[in-house]
């Protein structure tokens, strides 16, 4: 009789960095992303790290030893299988600073800027349970709701580009269309989606 998968989220706290690794950057190379872009600045990143090629790993454990982790960190069965990047907006610079994804009304909302399901483990399920994860977090924290800027792909979405999320996946975890934006991911529109959490 085969059991039950076991699924858990956490937040990337400082203990949970290897986690992190394993899902995102796994070789840890220097050219590859840490998942900072939306993050930081390149100043920020100067100012967070270390010198050299190092300088992006530090600033991403300086982000875990915050109040607000930058994410969380879904396990199937203790393994781990996937990221989302997800905090209050107004920690999450690019973003607070863009005038094509402005924000939609006065809410405090938290914001989901990248979801990543490491190799191996796709088409598993995974990214609802990431998904679900997060909303739990910013949940715990008093998100009064979270926003996600996913494409709207027409036809067969190239898989190179899934880490931006779409329309259908963020539809079946309950948010809902609040607005457009003006931004697009290699020319497919960027929407933004909500789902409340305080009535």
């Amino acid at each position: 009789m085969t059991s039950e998968p076991v699924w858990e989220t956490h937040p990337v706290t400082p203990d949970r960095f290897e986690d992190f690794v394993t899902v995102v950057n796994r070789n840890r190379r220097t050219t590859h992303c840490w998942c900072l872009s939306h993050r930081l600045t390149a100043a920020e990143v100067t100012e967070l790290g270390g010198t050299g090629e190092d300088q992006r790993e530090l600033a991403m454990r300086a982000l875990c030893e915050r109040e607000h982790p930058p994410g969380v960190i879904t396990y199937l069965d203790g393994e781990p299988v996937g990221w989302c990047n997800i905090g209050p907006r107004s920690e999450i610079t690019r973003l607070e600073r863009s005038t094509l994804m402005p924000p939609t009304d006065d809410l405090p909302v938290w914001s989901i800027v990248c979801v990543v399901v490491r190799s191996g483990f796709r088409r598993r399920g995974v990214t609802r349970h990431l998904i679900e994860g997060a909303v739990d977090y910013a949940r715990a924290n008093a998100a009064p709701a979270v926003e996600a800027h996913p494409v709207d792909p027409q036809g067969r979405m190239d898989l190179t580009l899934a880490f931006v999320g779409t329309r259908a996946m963020f539809g079946r975890c309950g948010f809902e269309v609040v607005g457009t934006t003006g931004a697009t991911a290699s020319k497919m529109p960027r929407l933004t989606m909500r789902r409340t959490l305080l009535a």
